[in-house]
């Protein structure tokens, strides 16, 4: 008895030792991370390098303060799946079918050009198989999503043809991990899984696992939404998000294939759902933790000393990537028809190496293709490479280098877009508003939080994406980085200058402007740095005011003065109440049984001016017609 509690007592005593260690850990990794990422920002040279770098730096391999780089590596794999989970996202029909051409065609062409030519370098000049050549050159052909895609949309050419093309090729190259995870495992001369289902049965449960996940999404995942939606939970979105992900990575894995596709095919079963922006925003945050940590664990399992024992062939495979890789997308681009500047222009943004890399060669190394010191070697090299893509693009812009004016634009104003507008609420008064929108070509985007109205629009063919308008990561989710105008159009009394005031410091660019429901309201949201507001009753309570006066036979000029006279009364009467923070001030200015003084001061200087003016015209048109006489 005695034995087995001292066993027991040694055992809590372990556990807590590890769960200590790694909180240690985990401090440490963040603090650094947090350090090196605020570096490397500052210095214009992005985040994957600082996480790299904080890696490198604290693992087994720099100052050894963190260990277990493995075992955080394969967990930190999860970040590679919520990657693709938000690229499948990203494929709405519609938009897919748009950029197919730049998507399968300049994409395809870039992918296995760049990838066969590096392939057949490798082979020739480093001595690898071609086995080992193939594992490492398809990876090196693609380019960092992480790196490229903040960098088009801060400067906002990520919606110019420039911009389009770079994201159809970067798109293509995260679709081409699948292919390239498959052709890894095909070469593979590591014992077979004897748990492993043959060939054949694996492709037979490829297409099934897909069939399977399309249906579930279809008929499980949106139903589920829908009711998620109609409790108005927002937590709920992201359990069901993160359920999404899990789930179908887990059945993928469950069947020997890559969790990363099945993490893909769970994002596009939602890309035309009307909740796609919401659960967007709410699993990003866990994509950027676990991205973060992968590129820590890859900083982790860096061998140092097996790139510091050959630095200039590091240094030299690092600029011979880049040069290899502008000048193949240079003359590809160009052979699409694309003039010199946009070729070069993609060439240079796109020349490092990108994040999915460091998993390709992982698997490479588990696949006995290269050896680990070789994975390290080539990790070091993309990881220099992405050094590389700032300077490049400064030096581009220091040469004047303008992308998007390639011919690819419109000639003249009449041609260009009329501009990109955000509705919030897809009530009777958003409907209005989106239908005038659209009359003048403008971009609409709508956006509503009651699934039933949602539903109801779907059968009108109107696409209505469900979420909270208030949140700025949703509507930025939404593109509200490149909107011109973003409209709230809810009815919700409450939203006051608190809510609304992120929302214009987030998108300085985009006017914003909002229906109110009252005088209150609208007291309220001052100082939110709004451009306009509109209470919902009063042009209509104008409007049927001026029919019952037509109604009366009122002489037309006289409307005309009588609703004059009531907006500057309104006027008056709102600037005197948010003078004074009282509901009760300017009393004097609004028309009353018997006139009201003011009203009627007001009313009778419109008429007396409506008189001069008509006395005037009178006079100078005897004066023309005495003229014309003599």
């Amino acid at each position: 008895m005695t034995m087995l509690a001292l066993a027991a007592a040694a055992t809590e005593v372990a556990a807590e030792n590890a769960t200590d260690a790694a909180l240690v850990e985990g401090a440490i990794l963040l603090g650094v991370a947090t350090l090196f990422v605020l570096i490397f920002r500052r210095l214009g040279l992005g985040a994957v390098l600082g996480y790299l770098i904080a890696g490198a730096l604290v693992g087994p391999h720099g100052l050894g303060l963190v260990g277990g780089g493995e075992s955080k590596l394969a967990f930190a794999e999860l970040g590679i799946a919520f990657l693709l989970f938000l690229v499948g996202l990203e494929l709405h029909p519609r938009r897919l079918w748009e950029l197919r051409r730049a998507i399968f065609g300049l994409g395809l062409v870039q992918v296995v050009a760049t990838g066969l030519i590096l392939t057949a370098l490798i082979f020739l000049t480093l001595g690898f198989s071609w086995q080992a050549a193939l594992a490492l050159g398809l990876p090196l052909a693609l380019s960092s999503t992480a790196q490229v895609l903040p960098s088009l949309k801060s400067s906002g050419r990520i919606n110019s043809p420039f911009g389009e093309k770079a994201f159809s090729i970067l798109l293509f190259q995260d679709l081409a991990i699948v292919p390239m995870i498959t052709i890894v495992a095909a070469l593979s001369r590591a014992p077979a899984d004897p748990s492993a289902p043959p060939g054949g049965m694996m492709a037979l449960y490829t297409v099934l696992a897909i069939a399977g996940l399309v249906l579930a999404g279809r008929f499980v995942l949106n139903p589920l939404l829908r009711v998620v939606g109609r409790y108005g939970e927002r937590e709920l979105f992201v359990v069901v998000g993160l359920l999404a992900i899990l789930a179908s990575a887990a059945l993928m894995h469950s069947l020997h294939l890559s969790t990363a596709l099945g993490a893909f095919v769970a994002g596009v079963m939602l890309a035309d759902s009307p909740y796609r922006h919401e659960i967007e925003s709410d699993v990003e945050p866990f994509r950027l933790i676990l991205l973060g940590l992968f590129f820590l664990a890859v900083g982790m399992v860096l061998d140092i000393d097996a790139v510091m024992a050959r630095p200039l062939l590091v240094v030299g495979l690092a600029l011979g990537l880049v040069a290899v890789k502008v000048s193949v997308l240079t003359v590809i681009v160009r052979l699409f028809g694309k003039s010199w500047k946009t070729a070069l222009g993609l060439g240079l943004l796109l020349s490092q190496g990108g994040e999915f890399g460091f998993l390709l060669f992982t698997q490479a190394a588990d696949a006995l293709l290269i050896e680990p010191a070789a994975a390290s070697l080539f990790s070091a090299v993309v990881t220099l490479s992405m050094v590389t893509t700032p300077f490049l693009m400064l030096f581009a812009r220091n040469l004047e280098f303008s992308p998007d004016r390639d011919g690819e634009m419109p000639e003249g104003p009449d041609e260009a877009p009329r501009g990109s507008a955000i509705v919030i609420g897809y009530g009777r008064f958003g409907q209005i508003v989106a239908q005038m929108l659209n009359g003048v070509a403008c971009s609409v985007t709508l956006i509503d939080k009651k699934p039933s109205q949602i539903e109801l629009s779907s059968r009108f063919d109107t696409k209505v994406y469900f979420g909270d308008g208030l949140r700025v990561d949703l509507l930025r989710r939404a593109g509200a980085d490149e909107a011109r105008l973003i409209i709230f159009c809810i009815d919700d009394a409450s939203v006051d200058a608190a809510a609304l005031k992120p929302v214009v410091e987030a998108f300085p660019q985009a006017r914003v402007l909002t229906r109110v429901f009252d005088r209150r309201q609208l007291m309220a949201i001052d100082g939110a740095g709004t451009a306009g507001a509109v209470r919902e009753v009063f042009e209509s309570s104008i409007a049927l005011g001026l029919l019952a006066l037509r109604e009366l036979d009122v002489d037309p000029r006289e409307m005309e003065d009588v609703e004059t006279a009531l907006r500057h009364l309104d006027q008056t009467r709102f600037d005197a109440q948010m003078a004074d923070g009282d509901l009760s001030a300017g009393m004097d200015h609004r028309f009353k049984p018997g006139g009201g003084r003011e009203a009627t001061s007001v009313l009778e200087a419109l008429r007396q001016r409506r008189q001069a003016a008509k006395a005037a015209k009178d006079e100078e048109g005897e004066r023309g017609a005495r003229s014309t006489a003599s």
